[in-house]
């Protein structure tokens, strides 16, 4: 997330995080837990690696249920708000992990250029960029310091919310579920029409990740709004052309 996408995430949003992500996603912990089960599948069982987890703030869920599964693997974990990646890292020091972790406040763009991991996760991100430019731009930024070959992980909304109106009901029925009133409801609804910019359908993702570079789509998840993939980072490096910025 640029700057304008991490401002959103201060310190009221970064105290009510861990609640309020699972309501919003039915499945939270179900889909992290499969991303670090899909990245075993492709990495192999019980093998070293290093894994870029963009966006780790909040929970850290990804890197816990990985840390869990795969006792070899270290974490570079980034995130451009500071709230948030304080979040994330008491939740790492209570799963005793953050000493297998390292601790980035920026973007991917400010880790060095000639790192490089075997694999990334991108869950939660994609939604809070505004426009595809910016989401091309983080998929390039991943892609260059990631092995050919290897996994990425990326997964989150990807409907335009007003184009799917039965299920941004049942996703205001979620929140009334766990006991948000009907004006609760309404407030919850608003803000997710105004406050993000996914992608329109599973198509665009895919077809922003191939720009990037990426193939071999596999979707393991899937709730309301919310998708979850593993593509594979091409064997063959990308030559990528800068697109013009429209006025």
């Amino acid at each position: 997330m640029k700057s304008s996408s991490a401002e959103k995430f201060d310190n009221s949003r970064a105290s009510e995080y861990a609640k309020q992500s699972r309501i919003a996603l039915a499945g939270y912990d179900a889909c992290h837990d499969l991303a670090a089960c899909m990245l075993a599948a492709s990495l192999g069982q019980s093998r070293p690696a290093k894994i870029l987890v963009v966006g780790a703030g909040g929970t850290a869920q990804e890197i816990i249920a990985m840390a869990a599964l795969e006792p070899d693997w270290h974490f570079t974990a980034v995130d451009p708000s500071e709230p948030m990646l304080d979040a994330a890292v008491q939740q790492l020091q209570a799963n005793d992990v953050l000493h297998r972790t390292e601790i980035h406040l920026g973007h991917v763009d400010d880790l060095p250029a000639d790192e490089s991991f075997d694999a990334a996760t991108l869950i939660g991100v994609l939604h809070h960029l505004n426009g595809d430019e910016a989401k091309r731009e983080i998929f390039r930024s991943i892609e260059a310091r990631l092995k050919p070959g290897a996994p990425l992980i990326v997964a989150g909304n990807h409907y335009a919310y007003a184009s799917q109106p039965l299920m941004l009901q049942a996703w205001g029925q979620r929140w009334r579920q766990q006991g948000a009133s009907a004006d609760e409801v309404q407030a919850k609804l608003g803000k997710i029409l105004q406050g993000a910019d996914p992608p329109h359908s599973e198509a665009a993702v895919q077809a922003l990740l191939q720009e990037a570079g990426f193939a071999q789509a596999t979707r393991f998840f899937s709730s309301l709004f919310w998708g979850a993939w593993l593509m594979v980072k091409e064997e063959q490096p990308r030559t990528f052309e800068k697109r013009a910025v429209k006025p």
